[in-house]
């Protein structure tokens, strides 16, 4: 028997990014299953890199790449047809492509931003300097990231909060997701990771099981010690089955503030399931 689709009724316009890679095509299939399900639109971005310099010794440059672009969106149609997904073909020219990402998602009021997230999972090569996390960085919109070989589900679902504002804007997106239908079964982890953090992350996680008995939601709590958060939640998403993270992260912070070195870079290597990074306007 078929395991039903959960669909997050607060979304409607999606935005996935592409390059065409493995990782970009997954995205975008893994979107266009969810928005056929769903009754979704998937809009299908493609960023152009082209140096100006280059364009003017070479004028037909702009025409040649927009042509092969609409070579490969030849799969992306075939497939959002077999699904019944709506979908649009975006093609943006710039060399900042996260900056035309962002700018994409907020001219046509996308909920969410969708990114592939490279094989491997080396942090140099998913994140540090990527357009993913430079998209996250700078995006007020909520960014999702899906490893290879993930699809996109929402029936188990895992929010890690720190006890910080981004952390509750987090949480309140949890909260949201998880009252999308009755099956849905949420879980909370706050981690301590030494002695002096304990106190605080019981009293965090006491909160979170009131907000969620509050909302009608059975919630599974966690406050693992002595243990680094990253490790606690993908440890976590392992054990449990997960189907998506969900983590706060800052609003317009800059790249180096938000990502290099922290939670969020490290649980996105590593996840075995899509994460959610929900940004705190």
């Amino acid at each position: 028997m078929k395991t039903p689709v959960i669909c997050p009724a607060h979304w409607q316009n999606l935005l996935v990014c592409t390059d065409c890679s493995e990782e970009g095509d997954h995205a975008v299939f893994a979107t266009l299953a969810l928005a056929g399900a769903c009754g979704f639109k998937a809009h299908i971005l493609r960023v152009l890199e082209i140096v100006p310099e280059f364009e003017a010794v070479a004028p037909d440059v702009r025409c040649q790449l927009e042509e092969e672009v609409r070579q490969e969106m030849q799969g992306y149609r075939a497939e959002a047809a077999r699904l019944g997904a709506a979908m649009e073909v975006l093609v943006s020219q710039s060399q900042r492509p996260y900056a035309a990402i962002v700018a994409q998602a907020e001219k046509i009021k996308a909920e969410v931003i969708i990114l592939g997230r490279p094989a491997g999972s080396g942090l140099s090569k998913a994140l540090t300097g990527g357009v993913t996390a430079r998209v996250i960085g700078h995006s007020p919109i909520n960014v999702l990231v899906i490893p290879p070989g993930t699809a996109l589900g929402f029936s188990r679902l895992l929010a890690a909060s720190d006890g910080s504002p981004c952390s509750a804007a987090a949480w309140e997106e949890a909260l949201t997701l998880a009252q999308s239908a009755a099956e849905t079964r949420l879980w909370a982890l706050v981690a301590a990771r030494e002695e002096g953090e304990i106190i605080e992350a019981r009293q965090t996680l006491e909160r979170l099981l009131a907000a969620a008995n509050q909302a009608g939601l059975p919630l599974q709590g966690i406050s693992p010690e002595g243990q680094q958060p990253d490790d606690a939640i993908v440890q976590t998403a392992l054990k449990n089955g997960i189907d998506l993270i969900i983590m706060g992260s800052h609003g317009r912070t800059g790249f180096k503030r938000l990502l290099v070195g922290s939670v969020t870079e490290r649980v996105i290597s590593q996840a075995p399931c899509p994460v959610l990074v929900v940004k705190k306007n």
